[in-house]
């Protein structure tokens, strides 16, 4: 019996040991396809003709203000009215009726001064790779800026520059780690899972649908 347990312990262990050198590898992996790409100032960063604003909900589970919701609007319209980008798609979840991150994000980027007609919202960006896949198959767009969190953007052009798409970041104001230990720990494991998408499972989208003509003139 006390082999047993020693066995199953010990292979319990190796799986832990094998998972966390998984995240780590997963994490460089991500961090040096995103090299160079990513930028903190609208200034600095290279024009595209669309910026694509990574969705998010306004508010958590638990009703308390999203922190990372503001920064990201926040950065998508000072890139619009810097005139580096033609137009925005806001790629978020509409999964339900009652739950619609694009409408959201685009009533609030039109608070902020965003032309409407020059936002288009995509309602199938479930999850990343559909936000990214989904830019270039159903939007039409072989280059583009991602609006997100520094993390979320480097996990965002890792996933573009493997789908053929030339992607630059601008990253958002930084949430503090301790106000968002879970969130940096759930982009660990998005890390994980972006690189076996990628290279063993060979994920799509969720759902691709018809063309949808973004307005650049």
């Amino acid at each position: 019996m006390k082999m047993i347990l020693k066995r199953w312990w010990s292979l319990i262990l190796a799986l832990i040991l094998a998972g966390m050198a998984g995240i780590f590898a997963s994490e460089k992996w991500i961090a040096h396809a995103a090299e160079g790409r990513c930028f903190d100032t609208v200034d600095s960063i290279p024009a595209a003709p669309v910026a694509v604003v990574l969705g998010a909900a306004s508010r958590l589970a638990d009703g308390r203000p999203n922190l990372f919701y503001l920064p990201r609007l926040e950065a998508a319209a000072a890139l619009f009215k810097a005139g580096k980008v033609k137009a925005l798609i806001v790629s978020g979840d509409n999964s339900t009726q009652d739950y619609d991150e694009p409408t959201d994000m685009k009533r609030v980027l039109v608070q902020m001064g965003v032309p409407a007609e020059k936002i288009v919202c995509d309602y199938a960006g479930f999850r990343t790779l559909d936000s990214v896949v989904r830019a270039r198959e159903v939007f039409g767009q072989q280059r583009v800026i991602f609006v997100s969190q520094r993390f979320h953007n480097a996990r965002a052009i890792y996933l573009a520059r493997a789908f053929g798409i030339d992607a630059w970041g601008l990253d958002a104001q930084k949430v503090p780690v301790a106000l968002s230990i879970k969130t940096h720990l759930r982009e660990k494991l998005a890390c994980l899972k972006a690189v076996l998408d990628v290279n063993v499972l060979h994920t799509r989208p969720k759902f691709i649908g018809e063309k949808v003509e973004v307005p650049l003139n």
